[in-house]
């Protein structure tokens, strides 16, 4: 990791340059306030629009999709979010352990500060450990430069301290983002990511629904979202993905698709 400042992403140099143009505008035409003010309010909108969206690019690069030559390997990456859970994901490495399979865990850090013997059994286990910001509080997406600071470098101080490790990919609270992370992001050496497709499975209670949104059309290279912490629950009380996750382990087997990591499908060998 290194603390080298780097320069904003482009998008933001972009975003800056348009505020002074419409200044100058402003002095050079004061009678077409109304229309430069227009144009500042939609470029606002557009930004707040790409923080929305949690698979776009505008705002920096974004994962969506594993590189080219792990889809022609037909390599998948299952990813996890909000844990860990003390309740559940023990059962999920269970799952994983029993078909081979591989994950790659976006942790929590004062959850992993809480259960870190269970992040500790998620590396020996052979799966990863990722970033999820130290305290998964919902208005993260709406920080400054210094919130995002200490949402990230706290949790990268966390997660190395207790797995050995230091996080190399970052995904925010349901994707939700501000032009101020990517420059973060960059001067940390992380990347951020967000997925090819998601079950829905901390709201969803019915598990067919979650599995079909999972496995329909499904190719490789895709990144798949599921949750061990804040997991809903089916009519019976099991959480949504001890449910889903074995039948769509079975579904990936049949289908020749292999599980990997992000770090064994995203870094150069």
């Amino acid at each position: 990791m290194t603390s080298r400042p780097l320069p904003p992403a482009r998008f933001i140099q972009l975003f800056l340059a348009s505020h002074a143009v419409a200044l100058i505008a402003f002095f050079l035409w004061p009678a077409q306030w109304a229309w430069i003010a227009g144009g500042l309010l939609s470029l606002h909108a557009l930004v707040a629009a790409a923080g929305l969206w949690p698979t776009c690019a505008l705002l920096g690069p974004n994962i969506t999709h594993l590189p080219k030559e792990a889809a022609a390997r037909g390599e998948i990456a299952i990813t996890i979010d909000d844990g860990p859970d003390p309740h559940v994901t023990p059962e999920v490495l269970r799952i994983l352990r029993e078909h081979g399979a591989r994950a790659t865990f976006f942790c929590i850090g004062e959850r992993a500060h809480a259960h870190a013997d269970l992040c500790r059994e998620i590396i020996a286990a052979g799966h990863a450990v990722e970033s999820h910001g130290q305290r998964h509080r919902t208005l993260t997406a709406l920080c400054g430069p210094r919130g995002w600071q200490r949402e990230i470098v706290d949790a990268q101080h966390t997660l190395k301290m207790v797995t050995g490790r230091a996080p190399t990919f970052f995904r925010p609270i349901a994707g939700l983002r501000n032009p101020f992370l990517e420059p973060l992001l960059q001067r940390l050496g992380l990347r951020l990511v967000s997925w090819t497709r998601r079950g829905y499975d901390t709201r969803a209670v019915e598990p067919a629904r979650v599995y079909e949104k999972l496995t329909r059309n499904l190719t490789g290279g895709e990144i798949l979202l599921l949750h061990d912490g804040n997991a809903a629950r089916s009519a019976n009380g099991i959480p949504i993905i001890l449910d889903v996750l074995p039948r769509l382990l079975d579904e990936l087997a049949r289908r020749s698709l292999k599980t990997v990591t992000l770090r064994e499908a995203c870094t150069p060998v």
